[in-house]
């Protein structure tokens, strides 16, 4: 373990553990998350919100009981939205949690550096890890739509 001292060997494994983790991650919320009753639910709650906001506008009772008993439907479709994703964010607590306990001994190591003005400017792994993690997930995300 003596290579992760310094920059590049850290640098690479901090690469490694941010993609790797940003895949499993990515992986987790495509096997827990519906993606289709997700963007269902999201569809169908805009519009009821339109027309909601509509019907109080123009005073129409009739139209707001309709739409309080499409309340209750979408609150049901909401909570199971919301516990498919609260399973996700359970295990990836666990997840992070698991893999920033190995890495704690890293956390201000110097993994990285920035060259400005002829100086080097040091990132500390965790810094690194985020910038790395943000720019997998982002990647991921993306390829895996």
């Amino acid at each position: 373990m003596w290579m992760l001292e310094s920059p590049p060997y850290i640098t690479l494994f901090t690469i490694l553990i941010a993609l790797l983790t940003s895949l499993i991650l990515t992986l987790i919320n495509r096997k827990f998350i519906d993606k289709r009753l997700l963007a269902e639910f999201q569809k169908e709650y805009s519009e009821w919100r339109i027309k909601l906001e509509q019907a109080k506008k123009t005073g129409d009772k009739k139209l707001i009981a309709k739409l309080k008993k499409d309340e209750i439907r979408l609150n049901q479709m909401k909570a199971k939205v919301y516990s498919q994703q609260l399973k996700t964010t359970f295990i990836t607590s666990i997840l992070i949690f698991a893999i920033w306990w190995f890495l704690l001994p890293y956390l201000h190591k110097p993994a990285a550096f920035i060259p400005l003005l002829g100086d080097k400017i040091n990132v500390p792994f965790f810094i690194w890890y985020v910038i790395c993690s943000f720019f997998f997930h982002f990647l991921l995300s993306k390829t895996f739509k």
